[in-house]
């Protein structure tokens, strides 16, 4: 029978070399045994921790699970996932939260970092806006059109709509490659078109479509195409 993490001396158990030498000096295995607390009968809590992420190709995979996958994975119960669930969500609401809440998304690479922390990881295409302010400060953030690996169907009427509905004065299109390559397609530059002439008739400006993939992104503006 494996030792329980209790038995270990103290300055190998995850959860006092966290607090001891800083959560940088774990290994994914190590952060992840102390979500999960303890390990089950036969198999120490960061052999379980290593398992789940073998099972789901990694830290990655871990973020992208449903919680109906998680719930199958041997070990973990609803308590297990929904710590790990909580703490994935954290870890994208910090990402892509302004040090200051009221600082504007004044250039391509602050959306990027907002839509990468909510759609980069999806194995499905999501089409969303960033509704924003006079000062380009996000208003309201929504996923408004699915799609799958080959694309979304997107309708210049309903982001118009939401506009109005947000009385936004500017907006940030974004949608993900789950192909891992950013690169616009030439139906991504139609649509962008689309949109903007679709806004301007109501005087909202579209500043940018930014397409991201967990690797990286590709701003249209900053290649002229807006």
């Amino acid at each position: 029978m494996a030792a329980s993490a209790a038995e270990w001396p103290r300055t190998e158990r995850p959860r006092e070399r966290l607090l001891g030498a800083g959560p940088r000096s774990l290994s994914d295995a190590e952060l992840l045994a102390v979500l999960l607390g303890s390990g089950t009968r036969g198999q120490d809590v960061v052999a379980l921790a290593r398992a789940l992420l073998e099972q789901c190709g990694g830290i990655v995979g871990l973020g992208a699970g449903a919680p109906a996958e998680l719930a199958r994975v041997r070990g973990l119960g609803p308590a297990r996932v929904s710590r790990l669930l909580a703490a994935i969500e954290l870890g994208r609401r910090y990402l892509e939260s302004p040090a200051d809440p009221r600082t504007a998304l004044a250039a391509p690479a602050d959306a990027a970092r907002f839509l990468r922390a909510r759609i980069a990881d999806l194995p499905h295409e999501i089409f969303c806006c960033l509704f924003l302010d006079t000062r380009h400060r996000l208003i309201a953030y929504e996923e408004l059109f699915r799609g799958t690996v080959d694309g979304a169907t997107v309708y210049p009427r309903e982001v118009v709509k939401r506009a109005l509905h947000h009385n936004a004065s500017a907006v940030i299109l974004g949608h993900n490659h789950p192909s891992g390559v950013a690169e616009p397609s030439e139906a991504d530059r139609s649509i962008t078109l689309k949109l903007a002439k679709a806004l301007g008739l109501v005087e909202v400006r579209l500043l940018d479509h930014v397409v991201v993939t967990r690797g990286g992104h590709v701003s249209l503006a900053e290649r002229g195409w807006l």
